[in-house]
C-alpha cells in the first residue's frame, strides 16, 4: 500500500519497425562498416573532469552536414562546432515557421575491449523515418543516418568519456525543412545535421537516490491522435513551463496525464513511465497514441522478459500508483537510461513508494545490465550495438 503525505505544492506501443518518408531519396549506398579513428585521436584525450562533466552541451571540435537537394542527398560535410557554431538558415525556412522538424538521441559507449560502440541506431533511424513521414519530411535511410552518427563518433573520439567514467558521448541527429515556403505546405529542401557532446548523468546520481515527481495539472502534453508519439522539436517547447515550476517547486520531473479523462498515465516530462509490481514480477509501462516510444523501454522490456518477468503495455491508470500498485516506479530514456523515482505527488497529496530512498532491486538489476550491453561488459545477444570503432 502506497503512504500518503500532504505535498508541500499543489504544483504539479508504437512499434520501432521504419515507416517510410513519401519518397524514397536517390543517394549513394553507404556501407554500414567499423572504420578506425584518425591516429591522432583517442579516446577521453580532452582530459575534461569526466565524472562531473553533467549533461549539458559542451561543444567539440565538428559535426556532420548533409542536405537534401533536387531530390538527393548529398555527401555530407564536416563543419566546425563549438559555442558559436552556425548553419544557414533561409528566413523562410519551413523550420522556423511551421516548425517542420524533428530530432534524434542516442549514445556512444567506450568499452573495455577498446571499441566504440553506439547504441541502438538503427531504431533511431526508425523512428525519425517514421515521424518524417507523419511530417512530410524527406528522412535519412537507415545506412545514412547510422554513418552520419557513426562519423561524428570518429571525427570526436577525443571526447568521448574514458570507459569506467560512467559518461558517453551523446549524439543528437537533427532533421528540418530548409526550404523557404510562405504557406503551409512541405519543404522541398531538408539539412540533416548530427552533433555531439559528452555527457555524465541527465538526473544527478543517476541511479542513485530516487527523485520526487509530481503531476503536471495546468497542461498537457499531448493531444489524442495529435503529435505525442513522434520527436517533433515542437512538442518540447511547452514542457519548458511546466517543468521549470516543478523543478522550482522541488520536484525533477513532472509526470504527464492522458488529455482525455486526466485519470491515465502517459509519461514523464523527457521519458518514459515504467512500473514494477514487486508481488507478481510484472513490468508495466503505459499503452497510448500520445506516447514516443522509447528505444531504452523497450530494450529494457526485453531485458525483463529474458529474466523472467512478465511484461505489459496497456492503459496505467493513476489509481495504481495511489493504490500502491507498484513497488518501484522509474523514467526511462536514453539521456536519463533509468531513473528512480520515489515519490509522485498530485494536488495535495504526495504518494510514496516502497522503494523512496534507494534503487529497488528490480530497477537496480536492469539498469546494470542494459548498461553492462551498451559499454561491452555483458554479450549482445540481440545485435544492439554498432561497432565504430573496432577493439584495440
Amino acid at each position: 500500500m502506497a503512504r500518503l503525505f500532504v505535498a508541500t505544492s499543489a504544483l504539479c506501443a508504437h512499434a520501432l519497425a521504419p515507416t517510410p518518408s513519401r519518397a524514397r531519396p536517390r543517394r549513394a549506398t553507404v556501407a554500414m562498416t567499423a572504420t578506425v579513428a584518425p591516429p591522432s585521436l583517442e579516446v577521453g584525450a580532452q582530459n575534461l573532469d569526466w565524472p562531473n562533466i553533467g549533461f549539458e552541451y559542451r561543444p567539440t571540435r565538428s559535426f556532420v552536414h548533409y542536405r537534401y537537394r533536387n531530390g538527393e542527398w548529398d555527401g555530407g560535410a564536416l563543419e566546425p562546432a563549438g559555442l558559436d557554431a552556425t548553419v544557414p538558415v533561409s528566413i523562410g525556412a519551413t523550420a522556423l515557421h511551421y516548425g517542420q522538424s524533428l530530432f534524434e538521441g542516442l549514445k556512444a559507449f567506450a568499452c573495455k575491449d577498446g571499441s566504440v560502440r553506439l547504441f541502438r541506431p538503427t531504431a533511431n533511424a526508425a523512428r525519425m523515418a517514421r515521424g518524417a513521414a507523419r511530417t512530410l519530411m524527406e528522412a535519412p535511410d537507415e545506412a545514412l543516418f547510422v554513418e552520419a552518427c557513426a562519423r561524428v563518433v570518429r571525427e570526436n573520439l577525443d571526447y568521448v568519456p574514458p570507459y569506467g567514467s560512467g559518461g558517453a558521448l551523446y549524439v543528437r541527429p537533427l532533421l528540418y525543412g530548409a526550404g523557404p515556403r510562405i504557406g503551409l505546405q512541405p519543404s522541398d529542401a531538408y539539412d540533416f545535421l548530427v552533433l555531439a557532446t559528452p555527457v555524465g548523468d541527465y538526473y544527478k546520481g543517476g541511479l542513485g537516490k530516487p527523485v520526487k515527481a509530481c503531476v503536471v495539472e495546468e497542461y498537457d502534453r499531448a493531444a489524442p491522435r495529435g503529435v505525442g508519439s513522434v520527436k517533433l522539436a515542437g512538442n518540447y517547447a511547452p514542457d519548458l513551463k511546466p517543468n521549470t515550476e516543478a523543478k522550482q517547486s522541488g520536484y525533477p520531473i513532472g509526470l504527464y496525464l492522458d488529455a482525455g479523462s486526466r485519470t491515465y498515465v502517459e509519461e514523464f516530462s523527457t521519458s518514459n513511465f515504467v512500473g514494477i509490481c514487486g508481488e507478481t514480477g510484472k513490468y508495466v509501462t503505459p499503452q497510448s497514441d500520445a506516447i514516443l516510444p522509447s528505444i531504452t523501454n523497450d530494450s529494457l522490456m526485453k531485458l525483463a522478459e529474458r529474466s523472467g518477468m512478465t511484461t505489459e503495455r496497456r492503459p496505467v491508470a493513476f489509481d495504481e500508483i495511489a493504490s500502491g500498485k507498484f513497488s518501484e516506479v522509474a523514467a526511462c530514456g536514453t539521456a536519463v537510461v533509468l531513473t528512480p523515482v520515489g515519490s509522485i505527488a498530485r494536488g495535495g497529496s504526495e504518494y510514496e513508494l516502497q522503494h523512496n530512498t534507494e534503487p529497488g532491486p528490480t530497477c537496480l538489476d536492469l539498469y546494470t545490465r542494459l548498461t553492462d550491453i551498451q559499454r561491452g561488459d555483458a554479450p549482445d545477444e540481440d545485435g544492439w550495438t554498432h561497432v565504430v570503432v573496432p577493439p584495440s
